[in-house]
């Protein structure tokens, strides 16, 4: 078995610590990684403030990258020394509808999640990455192009992920018109990847200050969502708005935007939505979603983000400072994504 330092939570309420933990021998179709730089999503939080004791212990991370350091034996896809990532599964059935479908986020067995799932084998709770190692089935290990900073990549493996999918979906291209609703961990990178793409892409904020940010980041407009003039001027303007508000919001100013047949896609917020129908109806507008990737998908974004020098504006902190890092996201003091530099964890 491996040993590293883990970043852990015991149980509800207690700060992140550095433990020693055990993984697991390597299987025929195993990676050992070691981890370099892991970043830090508002899942992390949303795990961390869990009540139920029988979420802990948590070790939070599930976009990071590293380099492999040993394989099992049946392995050719990588080899020790390799730049890789890891997203947010790490393994799942691949014998279901969806997973042939390479749609493995959505196994009908339910994938293995990076942290706070169960494992399919042993039946043990996976602790993420905020650890010096993991070990990760082959097919869920990626490798880093080369030009992609692997600080700024980290969080390609999630916030990237959700937001290549609904982009690539609707075939964004020359002439369409996008809207990135929040400007964020996630957001930043939608509007990124848009204009990489050829789109027109429009910012919606609630922060004025955020502006010069969304021009600098490839938007041709900024939209400031608390200025009832501007956003009645913008309506019928989008074809895809992706909204990335954390939060239970009203959907129906952000369906506004949309042109006839445009559609919207909720990525930020995973908890109940309400819209009047109507709102959708006149102009048969669309309401979708997107989250998490496939196999193939995940490859596609990685090499796309290479060629187009796309990665996430990061702060990078030691893993020492893990808690300030949990705490500045938890007030929204971040831009747009901080990353622990777990080889001093």
């Amino acid at each position: 078995m491996i040993s590293t330092t883990a970043l852990m939570a015991q149980q509800p309420g207690d700060a992140l610590a550095p433990t020693r933990i055990e993984r697991r021998d390597l299987r025929p179709d195993d990676v050992a990684v070691r981890v370099t730089h892991c970043g830090v999503c508002f899942t992390d939080l949303h795990a961390l403030d869990a009540t139920d004791p029988g979420a802990f212990p948590v070790v939070p991370g599930h976009e990071f990258t590293g380099e492999v350091l040993e394989v099992g034996s049946e392995v050719t896809r990588v080899a020790v020394g390799d730049r890789v990532a890891v997203g947010n599964i790490v393994d799942s059935c691949g014998q279901c509808p969806r997973c042939l479908d390479d749609e493995q986020a959505w196994c009908t067995q339910f994938p293995t999640l990076t942290y706070g799932g169960v494992d399919r084998h042993d039946g043990q709770r996976t602790l993420g990455g905020y650890s010096g190692a993991y070990v990760v089935r082959d097919e869920f290990v990626y490798r880093l192009p080369d030009g992609l900073d692997p600080a700024a990549a980290a969080p390609l493996m999630c916030a990237g992920v959700t937001m290549w999918g609904p982009l690539r979906s609707e075939q964004v291209g020359p002439g369409s018109r996008v809207g990135v609703v929040g400007i964020g961990g996630l957001g930043h990178l939608g509007v990124r990847l848009a204009r990489a793409m050829g789109a027109e892409v429009t910012a919606i904020t609630s922060s004025i200050a955020k502006a010069d940010d969304a021009l600098r980041l490839g938007a041709s407009r900024v939209v400031v969502s608390q200025d009832d003039d501007a956003m009645r001027a913008a309506a019928g303007s989008l074809d895809v708005v992706l909204d990335t508000i954390g939060f239970e919001h009203d959907l129906e100013p952000y369906v506004g935007l949309l042109a006839d047949r445009g559609v919207l896609y909720p990525v930020g917020f995973l908890g109940t939505l309400s819209i009047a129908s109507m709102a959708l109806l006149i102009g048969h507008k669309r309401l979708s979603s997107a989250g998490g990737g496939g196999r193939g998908s995940t490859v596609r974004m990685l090499e796309f983000c290479a060629e187009h020098g796309i990665t996430a504006d990061v702060e990078v902190l030691s893993a020492s400072r893990a808690h300030e890092a949990i705490e500045r996201l938890r007030a929204g003091d971040v831009r747009y994504r901080f990353v622990l530099a777990m080889q001093e964890a």
